[in-house]
């Protein structure tokens, strides 16, 4: 067994494993006390809201999968907000873009998080609202201490929420100052916001009846009134350096809900594995598996430059069709029966040469022609510079200037009820905090096109192409799994290569996710400014000189990263002996996996 930064978990009653340790311990503290995984993932998932504002927070979106004990296979759960009746390519034409900001009120869909946690809580959870809400509350109200991730986006903001936001300036600035790392720090105002909502449907005794009162509250409540009045005056700086009003109604909000959905499956040998729907980046992940299937990479070095040129290579064409044809699949034919076929693979895989393709090439696919042309053209684009916050994705700020945004957790309970959500938005850089409500709104239409015509076209109704993107998977000795990262693009690259070492090469899952780690952005970025960096391979050092000299002479436009900082991995399991473990990556020295 090769050394680990820390142990593979092993255990025989569950496991929480989330990208910051104090929500790893509330979800552990709630399958003590007799919750299952689903009342777990709400408390864990309250609680990052709080400890890592900067990444996620109640207004913003989340994605997950639920694997019930007894189901043969997972089901996909949206907690993707919807484009504004107000978001038209003409109205945001009119307001002198080209883009969609990164930030600012214009960015911002329908807040998706909270309603897709009451979902789980009232239809998979068993706890009551009061007790998943409370160690949020108490974190909130009582204080926590500042992460320094969360204390540098703060600080690099500081001038900007004074000039420009105040509201932001009042709650991430106590007494005018940004924070220290490792200072304790509350939020009495999110902390307030919760405490109302249990207040308001105090008077409601049956579990369920109350989770949709507070349901009611957020959407059709004081909660969307306060965001409502807010906006109704609100005219502040974005991304491009301009002021401008936002289009987001209460009405808005009032129609909206969080759904269920069928999971998309997807096979590599004998193993099965499922993801989320087209309106994510999720079948990538099945395509890629498809295209390297047959090459021979489980010959291959998982440490080595011929297994990261194959797997980068796949990535590439697999993103150049996500770019062309992934979309809503509610408002656009998506031909996603072609994109997961074996044979569509078998024709891609064909296109993989020996040296790095420095071509955007989405694949052929009839009656999609138009699709591909506007994709490759969108790659020849000019960068759109931007002046204010939100260029970019947060959770990737330690690898590029003004980038961050995404949490992650998977958790397993006793029954065998498993969870993989990837919680985003409403980050402290994406909008100006809600007077009196302590949270921003989401910044997630950002990954929408101002152009007719595409699966990613801004419609009213429309679910943007989120990034978001957790994974499920059955491993041929029947071994569930739930696994996935932030990091926006980066999200199905890094679970490509911990999937690849786990099941052509028998690593554990901490062996896998200490492995070292590689992308590349040669792709249309989701996020502002929507950039594409040609033939582009990031890389960890541990890789070793003579692997990346290798790549180098391959063509690969190579950009070597600080040790430890690409992924932020987190993984559990389920064996049909009953035996559990969980692992969590060490980069950025905050994830943790807990259980027993």
């Amino acid at each position: 067994m090769s050394f680990t930064t820390r142990p593979e978990l092993s255990g025989t009653f569950g496991m929480v494993a989330s990208t910051h340790w104090i929500a790893s311990a509330t979800g552990m503290s709630i399958l003590e006390k007799g919750g299952n995984a689903y009342d777990a993932a709400v408390a864990t998932a309250f609680v990052l809201h709080v400890v890592e504002p900067h990444l996620n927070g109640p207004l913003g979106d989340l994605v997950g999968m639920i694997w019930p004990r007894g189901d043969d296979r997972p089901t996909a759960v949206c907690g993707q907000g919807t484009a504004p009746a107000g978001a038209t390519i003409a109205h945001y034409r009119s307001e002198g873009l080209e883009l969609v900001p990164g930030s600012g009120l214009l960015a911002t869909v329908i807040p998706g998080a909270f309603d897709a946690l009451m979902l789980l809580l009232r239809d998979c959870g068993t706890m009551g609202l009061e007790d998943v809400l409370a160690p949020a509350i108490g974190y909130a109200g009582n204080g926590h201490p500042m992460l320094p991730q969360v204390a540098s986006s703060i600080a690099g903001t500081a001038d900007f929420f004074r000039n420009e936001w105040p509201s932001s300036a009042a709650v991430w600035l106590p007494g005018g100052a940004a924070p220290k790392a490792g200072e304790r720090f509350a939020n009495p105002d999110l902390a307030s916001t919760w405490t109302r909502l249990l207040a308001e449907t105090a008077s409601i005794m049956e579990r369920s009846e109350r989770i949709e009162a507070a349901r009611a509250c957020f959407y059709r409540g004081f909660v969307a009134e306060a965001i409502e009045t807010y906006l109704d005056d609100a005219c502040v700086m974005d991304a491009t350096g301009e002021r401008r009003k936002g289009v987001l109604t209460a009405q808005d909000m009032a129609g909206w809900q969080a759904s269920f959905e069928p999971a998309i499956a997807g096979t590599y040998g004998q193993w099965s594995i499922w993801k989320c729907g087209p309106w994510t980046q999720g079948p990538a992940l099945l395509q890629a598996l498809n295209m390297l299937e047959g090459t021979g990479i489980a010959d291959a070095d998982p440490r080595g430059p011929e297994f990261v040129h194959w797997v980068t290579e796949a990535l590439k064409l697999t993103f150049a069709d996500r770019e062309a044809y992934y979309g809503d699949p509610d408002h656009f034919n998506i031909p996603l029966s072609t994109l997961i076929s074996k044979d569509y693979a078998a024709q891609r895989r064909a296109q993989i040469e020996s040296t790095a393709s420095l071509d955007m090439r989405p694949g052929h696919i009839d009656g999609y022609q138009a699709l591909a042309r506007a994709a490759i053209e969108r790659s020849s684009m000019a960068t759109i510079a931007g002046e204010g916050p939100g260029v970019g994705e947060p959770t990737m700020a330690h690898l590029t200037s003004r980038r961050g945004d995404t949490v992650h957790f998977d958790i397993v309970d006793r029954w065998g009820n498993m969870i993989s959500a990837t919680p985003s938005g409403g980050w402290l850089q994406s909008s100006p905090i809600i007077p009196g409500l302590g949270m921003p709104l989401n910044s997630r239409a950002q990954m929408f096109w101002l152009a007719e015509g595409l699966p990613t076209s801004l419609a009213p109704g429309r679910r943007p192409r989120t990034t978001l993107t957790p994974s499920m998977a059955l491993a041929p000795d029947g071994r569930r799994m739930a696994f996935g990262t932030p990091g926006g693009d980066q999200q199905d690259q890094w679970q490509l290569s911990f999937f690849l070492r786990l099941a052509d090469h028998g690593m554990n899952m901490q062996e896998a996710i200490d492995a070292p780690l590689f992308h590349t952005g040669h792709l249309q970025a989701s996020f502002y400014p929507r950039q594409f960096k040609r033939g582009h391979l990031l890389v960890e050092p541990a890789f070793g000189e003579e692997a990346i000299g290798a790549l180098r002479a391959k063509g690969h436009r190579i950009e070597v990263s600080a040790p430890w900082t690409a992924g932020r991995l987190t993984a559990v399991s389920q064996d049909i002996g009953g035996i559990f473990r969980g692992a969590a990556t060490p980069r950025l020295m905050q994830a943790y996996a807990i259980g027993r």
